[in-house]
């Protein structure tokens, strides 16, 4: 089936964004929940894909390992930050991205093109919110592997204690900050797809700016003025700078409780986004379907 037959065949759906609002919030949970795991199970399925994501993931961390070890040149400390810190923030930068950035950011287009938005639609619950749940289901089934995974990576490369109590508290909360921006910006970039059917390009290009401006590659505290302030002002340095710049404490006291704040603000701005956009591509599937 055509994602336009798709399309057609929503128009006899319900009102998505009013089909949630009518069910207990029990019902909700658990229907979000049996998306999760539905993904949850299919992620588990590409067994080939996971291995080979984190194969790569360990040769990333032996990677950076060595040019960060090359770049310091025999020296403990550069601008303040000693090898051992650099290193430690490349493994846990790398283990942390590989959660809340898979391999696989959105199945929305792969269901626009097979036509199955219409099945979603049907549903008693928000198609943003299904999609949601999924997402955070296929995310989560990199969790197995990557307690695995972790005993080599940081054979690899280098860990460390959280820098104090208080990061130690933070720092889950910081990851589930992450967690939550990375995919709602995967959200959007997959509803990009009703206007397009197809969004690889698109990912491809999103997957090396947002790895970049992440901190995920290179730290922020080691960017350029002009580059650093650019990745200060979007999102993608909650992704991966934040909970590992509270976890080595390069942020902290009153700093952990802004940077909490600003992944909290990107999270009410990007699902007032995400709300608005899902608003136009409803029309869009409507006009559509005749």
């Amino acid at each position: 089936m055509t994602a336009p037959t798709a399309r057609a065949d929503a128009k006899t759906a319900p009102a998505p964004a009013s089909a949630s609002a009518k069910q207990p919030l029990g019902t909700l949970l658990q229907a979000y929940l049996a998306c999760a795991r539905m993904e949850f199970r299919a992620a588990l399925t590409y067994r080939t894909a996971y291995l080979s994501s984190f194969a790569m993931m360990l040769l990333q961390i032996w990677l950076l390992t060595v040019v960060w070890k090359a770049l310091y040149d025999g020296r403990e400390e550069v601008d303040g930050l000693s090898l051992t810190t650099m290193t430690a923030y490349a493994t846990l930068t790398t283990l942390q991205y590989q959660l809340v950035s898979p391999w696989r950011s959105s199945p929305i287009d792969q269901r626009v093109r097979e036509g199955k938005v219409a099945v979603d639609l049907l549903r008693p619950v928000g198609f943003p919110g299904q999609m949601l749940a999924g997402q955070l289901g296929w995310a989560s089934a990199a969790v197995p592997v990557l307690l695995v995974a972790l005993p080599f990576a940081l054979l690899i490369g280098a860990g460390q204690a959280p820098a104090s109590a208080a990061a130690g508290f933070a720092y889950p909360v910081a990851l589930i900050g992450a967690l939550l921006v990375n995919q709602l910006l995967g959200l959007l970039l997959g509803m990009v797809s009703f206007w397009t059917l197809e969004v690889s390009g698109a990912l491809m290009a999103y997957r090396f700016v947002a790895q970049f401006f992440s901190g995920a590659l290179v730290p922020l505290w080691f960017m350029p003025g002009p580059v650093r302030a650019a990745a200060e002002w979007l999102p993608f340095q909650a992704t991966a700078y934040t909970p590992a710049a509270v976890y080595l404490g390069q942020v902290e006291g009153a700093g952990i409780v802004a940077a909490l704040g600003v992944q909290l603000a990107w999270i009410g701005a990007l699902g007032a986004l995400t709300a608005f956009v899902w608003s136009r591509a409803r029309r869009r599937i409507m006009s559509q379907g005749g």
